[in-house]
């Protein structure tokens, strides 16, 4: 399974792709998207669209994986990448690829073990999992590397196929 890992953003978009078999993982490409500080929000997030939809095309995922929001301190960076998160979203549906939303708890907890781990500590265990040397950069891309591998986690997890069991009397 291809998946693609995307770290929402408006100036910084980082994304992944992996390939997830039985339970065995594999880095095929990462970067960032990015847009000019400078250019109007709707000409940024109109960028971001289009080069969502070429990503897609070019890699060929069999699914994306998204970081749902969180907002922490900064209410307005948070708006502002929840509009980024809104195209990104936008993107994947028109190219008809399905979409997968993980908090970054569940991020943590799949590739950590911990919900609560920092972030240094997921972008290590993503690069010992991937069998990278170095940390991908930017954090962006290995936030996305993450979140690529949770999906692969969760997809080959038995509890979603357990729920959906029905009890026979």
């Amino acid at each position: 399974m291809r998946i693609l890992g995307i770290d929402p953003g408006v100036a910084t978009i980082g994304f992944g792709l992996i390939e997830a078999e039985r339970g065995q993982a594999q880095m095929i490409t990462y970067g960032a998207i990015t847009t000019p500080a400078w250019i109007p929000l709707s000409k940024r997030l109109y960028q971001i669209s289009l080069d969502m939809e070429e990503l897609i095309g070019q890699l060929k995922p069999d699914v994306i994986a998204v970081e749902e929001l969180f907002f922490n301190n900064n209410i307005t960076t948070g708006i502002a990448v929840a509009h980024g998160r809104g195209v990104i979203l936008c993107a994947a549906e028109k190219c008809g690829i399905p979409l997968h939303e993980y908090t970054p708890s569940q991020v943590k907890l799949a590739v950590v073990g911990y919900g609560k781990a920092e972030k240094r500590q997921v972008m290590d265990m993503t690069r010992r999992l991937l069998h990278l040397k170095a940390v991908p950069r930017p954090d962006d891309a290995a936030d996305a590397l993450a979140l690529a591998l949770c999906h692969a986690r969760s997809a080959t997890s038995r509890l979603p196929q357990l729920n959906n069991v029905k009890e026979t009397i």
